[in-house]
Formats: structure tokens, sequence, C-alpha cells
């Protein structure tokens, strides 16, 4: 096998990618949902986002993806801390307004305070985080945050999005118990 720099230079130029081709490709890839929420001076702030992961156990570091344009995350930034609400099935209409910009996002939802921000209340999971690194993307900013403190409720399913439209993850056989580390 040659070495990786010669693999590398044996490669064509990549083709232009269409955005919207892009977007519709990997909306083939379901996704889970969450609110991240911040404390500011004034009034919590909060952003729905679909492009997070875990990166790393030990320490225990998610990575975040948020919009350059976003006017919201500069504001989290600044906080240093915020809070990941996972968003339940049932969380359609929040994820919606925490999309929408120049609006009280947190109006007539049901919050409460953790040590990292504002956590949804009927959630089915939070993580209190801090923000570690930052790195440019193309249009977007990864943020990669330490997982300070975490919990999950005993219930619920995850909203998920897939192809342009929300829905819920439904297990294969809800009778097999659970494999660790699968």
């Amino acid at each position: 096998m040659p070495p990786q720099s010669e693999r590398v230079a044996n490669f064509s130029a990549p083709r232009t990618i269409d955005p919207s081709e892009f977007r519709n490709v990997l909306g083939h890839l379901p996704t889970g949902v969450v609110v991240l929420a911040a404390d500011t001076p004034g009034q919590p702030v909060g952003m729905a986002a679909n492009s997070i992961t875990s990166v790393s156990l030990d320490p225990p570091l998610i990575a975040v993806c948020a919009a350059r344009t976003s006017s919201t995350w500069p504001q989290i930034r600044r906080e240093q801390r915020f809070c990941v609400s996972v968003l339940a099935s049932h969380h359609e209409q929040i994820s919606r307004q925490f999309s929408r910009s120049a609006t009280d996002r947190f109006a007539g939802i049901s919050w409460h305070h953790r040590d990292a921000g504002p956590a949804l209340d009927d959630a089915i999971a939070w993580l209190d985080c801090e923000l570690v690194t930052e790195h440019d993307a193309g249009d977007h900013t990864i943020a990669v945050a330490r997982v300070l403190d975490l919990a999950s409720a005993r219930d619920g399913r995850a909203l998920v999005f897939f192809r342009g439209q929300y829905g819920q993850f439904v297990p294969t056989d809800l009778d097999q118990p659970r494999r660790e580390n699968a």
C-alpha cells in the first residue's frame, strides 16, 4: 500500500457540490434535536441545533456546530457555559420556536435552572457544558465543550430530524435487553 501522501496525490479534484444537494443527501442521516441555552444578563438565550455529537469519553466532550450567521451563538459563547436539552418526540414546536430569529424563544416554555443554564422541563436529557475551544469550519463554527454534569429522564423518546421532517426513534425490538458498548 502506498504511503498516505501518494494516495492523496492520485485523487482527482472534487466536483463542485451544490449546497441544496449536499443538504438533501446528508438529510438521509437521522439526527437528534437539542436546545442550547445560557443565562445572559437580563434574560436567557437559546437556540435549536441538530449538529451535536459526542467527541470523547475521557474527558467527556461534545461538539456542537453553529452557523456563523447565528446571532445567538455569540451570546452563548460569551457566557462560556450552556445547558443542552435533548428534545422529546413531542417537541417539534419547541424546536421550531428555538429556530426562529427576533423572537422570545422562551415565551410559553416551561424550564428550570441548571448549573450551566436554562433546561427545558420535559426534555429527555440534559448536559451542563463549558466551552473548551472553537474551530472555524466553512459557514459554521465547531464548538467543543466539556460536559460538567448530566441527567436523563426515565422515559420518553427523542425528537429526530430526517430528510427535512421531524419524527421519533422507535427501537426495532423493545423486548431485547440493551447492549452496553455496542
